[in-house]
């Protein structure tokens, strides 16, 4: 099997876990934290289905792992925001929680 498509494939259901769960959070939360866990999380997803489109060379037009392509700024602005907002989300949440029960 093509290593190229494993990796996003394996990477696939946690990512789906970790999407699931913030948008079950937010809607039993509702705060702005949450919602910034989930548009973290959903560019995860996008990470994961860029990787996956240059797997199966789907959407070739955005040149998917090419340098100043559009599908090499659609990975890496969602990779950022993934890695910015999640974590955000996620700890500004959880010291917000800490204050009310505290």
């Amino acid at each position: 099997m093509n290593m190229i498509l494993v990796k996003p494939l394996a990477a696939f259901v946690p990512v789906c876990v970790v999407f699931g769960g913030s948008v079950a959070l937010l809607f039993r939360v509702r705060t702005a934290w949450c919602v910034l866990q989930v548009v973290g999380a959903g560019g995860l997803v996008v990470v994961i289905l860029a990787h996956l489109c240059e797997a199966l060379h789907l959407l070739s037009w955005m040149g998917w792992g090419l340098e100043h392509s559009p599908g090499h700024y659609v990975d890496l602005l969602s990779a950022v925001l993934s890695v910015t907002l999640f974590p955000l989300g996620y700890l500004a949440d959880a010291l917000a929680r800490r204050d009310v029960r505290g």
